[in-house]
């Protein structure tokens, strides 16, 4: 069974980069580009140093926009450049990804 994604609340258009590092230095590679729904409710976290960290926002996309891999990189939304603090990937009763969420710093 799959939940409906309510692709009305995408307005907002966004790049996502994906960065790994290659034989010559860091790639970008661009996985992404379309729409999704953007929140820019900012919020402090502890990461694992237990140091505080402000996160500026969240992203959620449909769907798994990178299959298999771990989503390392940034966000260009609104002319604005945002590192990926950390990514999420909510599953369906069934299984499949039902969304995937990125939250930035």
């Amino acid at each position: 069974m799959k939940f409906p994604f309510p692709k009305w609340n995408q307005v907002t258009p966004v790049k996502v980069y994906q960065i790994e590092q290659g034989r010559y230095g860091e790639e970008e590679t661009l996985i992404y580009d379309g729409k999704c729904f953007y929140d820019e409710k900012s919020r402090q976290v502890l990461d694992a140093e237990r140091r505080l960290v402000l996160l500026s926002g969240l992203i959620v996309i449909e769907g798994d926009i990178n299959p298999g891999k771990v989503i390392e990189g940034y966000v260009v939304v609104d002319g604005e450049r945002k590192n990926i603090y950390r990514a999420k990937r909510p599953r369906n009763p069934d299984g499949s990804v039902f969304s995937t969420e990125l939250e930035l710093s």
